[in-house]
């Protein structure tokens, strides 16, 4: 089974245009891999924010005085 030189060219031609592809698919997954991890960099610093803002939230509350009935009871 022997290809002659154009049946050649043209399968080469077919896997240049397959990496091509692929390689135009790589960087658009690592565009949205990068974009992703922003977002999840940004979401736990928000995160991280609301734990400290929930703690702090918490220290004011355990300092507030006890509930006691008014004096007119």
């Amino acid at each position: 089974m022997t290809n002659t030189a154009e049946e050649s060219e043209e399968r080469i031609a077919r896997l240049e245009e397959h990496v091509a592809h692929q390689a135009q698919t790589i960087e658009e997954l690592s565009d949205q891999l990068s974009e992703q991890w922003k977002q999840v960099s940004n979401l736990q610093n928000k995160y991280e924010q609301l734990v400290q803002r929930l703690l702090a939230f918490e220290e004011q509350s355990h300092d507030a005085p006890a509930d006691t009935r008014p004096p007119h009871y």
